[in-house]
């Protein structure tokens, strides 16, 4: 039943910075500090749309260069996945993660009053705390997913807690040969 009023949800961008390490692959972390969401917890840089005259990549861009100093190309940022995001509190958010392999400048933390650490970590191997919303989406960017779920529970930690884990991968449309991107349209006699 429709109420007359149409839903919607911020758009996060996050920031999968990637580089390959002595341990393998590793991906920029920032610590959130000061008086902000999920202080003291590991998370991806990242951040929202300015407004409707932002595009997600430009937004990307300026985020990346705001919180870390680094420099990114348009032509070098790549989508990662969409993470559809509900948090403890029950407010939902689109979060669109996106991989750069290649940036000018090296990351340091650029503003001290919400970011009081950076550090490399191996993919695999994430800091804790880490929060809760960006493990779901760098664990389903490790599995190759392009869609994920991730609707925590009233109760739920902002924290990851592995005894709740609440990711779910929405397997993709593309996921055999009969239905590949390639494969030919046809209509139904």
């Amino acid at each position: 039943m429709s109420t007359g009023r149409r839903h919607t949800e911020p758009v996060d961008v996050h920031l999968i910075l990637r580089r390959e390490g002595a341990r393998g692959p590793e991906v920029l972390m920032s610590r959130r500090a000061g008086r902000v969401y999920a202080a003291g917890l590991w998370h991806l840089p990242s951040g929202h749309l300015d407004g409707p005259h932002e595009d997600v990549v430009t937004a990307l861009i300026r985020e990346a260069r705001e919180e870390t100093g680094v420099l990114i190309a348009a032509a070098d940022v790549r989508a990662a996945l969409t993470v559809h995001h509900r948090g403890p509190g029950g407010d939902a958010r689109m979060g669109l993660f996106f991989e750069v392999r290649r940036w000018s400048g090296e990351p340091r933390v650029m503003e001290p009053e919400v970011c009081d650490a950076m550090t490399w970590a191996p993919v695999h191997a994430l800091p804790a705390p880490v929060v809760a919303y960006c493990h779901a989406g760098l664990t389903a960017y490790r599995a190759g997913a392009q869609l994920a779920l991730h609707f925590q529970e009233p109760g739920d930690t902002v924290a990851h807690d592995p005894a709740a884990e609440r990711l779910r991968v929405v397997p993709s449309r593309f996921g055999s040969a009969v239905d590949s991107p390639n494969s030919p349209l046809t209509e139904a006699r």
